[in-house]
């Protein structure tokens, strides 16, 4: 709830005001997208190939990584992780886009013809060439498919953050981020611990005489992605 149970102080909501989130796509849509890097990972007609099928196909509730989460579980088939991970999310008739690479259109040991088609009756997907950088992809289906539009990915993005030239939006950024990023762990077999993208913003956050401050207890560089879970509340006696 973002409610602390020890002092009732209401956290910081994690949403972006209209005129922020505004902001926000148009830097992100210039600065990383359209910047100077995009295209050293992609061809501006590729690009404008996905522009259109996202335009098509407008509003989506998550966009998943498929390449990423792929590999969370090491010992399974990348296809079967993948389908996995759409399965525990295709929930609430929830309308998923997965992107993915050429290359998992072909027969192979980790991407078995069946289960992608399988999984392209649950989702969108969009293959991209085998060089290609996802993440440009990933921002620009998630920022256009609106506020509520949440993404899944076990990257943190810092690379795109960097190319943010102010800090106030590399700020909103991380904001952003922090509440529309879902973060995936693998449990056992087919079982995911799902971490819900944040309500309220996880940051320090202070009332002058009460701090919170989210921490982790234990840190664990395989998840170094992870935003902290737990909270102290200090009061000023």
């Amino acid at each position: 709830s973002g409610q602390c149970p020890v002092c009732n102080h209401q956290l910081e909501d994690s949403n972006l005001t209209e005129e922020e989130y505004n902001n926000l796509s148009e830097r992100i849509i210039r600065d990383v997208i359209h910047g100077t890097d995009t295209f050293r990972k992609t061809s501006p007609e590729e690009f404008e190939a996905f522009q259109t099928f996202v335009e098509n196909r407008l509003p989506f509730d998550i966009v998943i990584d498929g390449l990423n989460v792929s590999h969370i579980k090491p010992k399974k088939m990348q296809c079967e992780n993948l389908l996995d991970v759409i399965n525990c999310l295709a929930k609430d008739n929830v309308r998923l886009l997965v992107l993915g690479r050429k290359h998992m259109l072909i027969n192979s040991s980790n991407w078995k013809r069946e289960i992608m088609k399988e999984m392209q009756t649950k989702a969108d997907f969009f293959f991209a060439e085998n060089i290609s950088d996802d993440d440009a992809f990933l921002l620009y289906a998630t920022l256009r498919s609106g506020k509520h539009c949440k993404f899944v990915t076990r990257d943190f993005l810092r690379d795109h953050k960097a190319c943010l030239s102010d800090s106030l939006t590399r700020h909103l950024f991380r904001k952003w981020q922090r509440g529309h990023q879902i973060v995936l762990k693998a449990l056992f077999f087919s079982v995911f611990s799902q971490q819900p993208a944040f309500q309220y913003d996880c940051v320090v956050q202070t009332t002058g005489d009460t701090w919170h401050i989210p921490y982790k207890d234990v840190f664990e560089e395989k998840y170094s992605y992870e935003v902290p879970r737990k909270w102290l509340c200090i009061q000023q006696k």
